[in-house]
């Protein structure tokens, strides 16, 4: 791995909790590998694209890293909802990352949705070489999930597979399918998999309790 620069920004209002102040140390890398990742995951960061990033606010540790102990995991009344609502109609597809008008699309509308309902940034139109920087250029252990309903695209999702491990990084769908729970069913595939290759843990990222848009990373146990 090499380090390109690393930077603490000054306190500014917190995007979890607005009624606090958040500081981010972020060190942009280049040729990350999975297992320094996994190292740097096990310390509390976690990675947008090439910029990995984790809090150092001075006097709040409301941000938790949380991981599922994915061979233990037993879905409860709602996950097994989601499954059943979803298993059969949604198809998933897994492969590399790539920007396509689809994808561009559902980006768009979702973030509308989440800024109107849940006061989320508002954030400018996503364009092809914004995604690309975000989502696209990852590290080669990156994969995006994909999910189709009658052939339409609904969700998209990325994460890292990593040796003994996964780590979702983000996850976006169609707010007129809200009522599938498809952020649900997105983490409940990645823990399949998990189980699947035998992997200890699927990595959420941060869980502060009293923010409503992480709440329900708690609902996935033992974590």
């Amino acid at each position: 791995m090499e380090s390109l620069f690393r930077y603490t920004a000054p306190p500014s209002t917190c995007g979890y909790l607005p009624d606090q102040h958040w500081s981010l140390e972020y060190e942009m890398v280049a040729n990350l590998s999975a297992a320094e990742f996994s190292d740097r995951l096990q310390e509390g960061w976690r990675r947008f694209g090439a910029m990995l990033f984790r809090p150092q606010c001075p006097s709040c540790r409301a941000c938790q890293t949380l991981r599922v102990v994915a061979n233990d995991f037993q879905p409860d009344r709602s996950q097994r909802r989601a499954l059943k609502v979803n298993q059969g109609d949604i198809e998933v597809r897994v492969g590399l990352p790539s920007v396509t008008r689809a994808k561009l699309r559902l980006y768009d509308r979702f973030h509308v949705f989440q800024s109107d309902s849940k006061g989320w940034p508002e954030h400018p139109a996503k364009d092809p070489e914004s995604y690309r920087e975000s989502f696209v250029r990852n590290p080669h252990f990156t994969q995006e999930w994909c999910y189709y309903l009658e052939g339409q695209l609904v969700g998209v999702g990325y994460a890292d597979r990593l040796a003994d491990s996964m780590s979702a990084i983000y996850f976006f769908y169609d707010p007129d399918l809200r009522g599938r729970s498809l952020g649900t069913f997105n983490v409940l595939c990645l823990l399949d998999e998990c189980s699947l290759r035998k992997y200890t843990y699927l990595y959420l990222g941060y869980y502060v309790a009293g923010c409503r848009s992480l709440a329900y990373k708690a609902n996935f146990k033992p974590n």
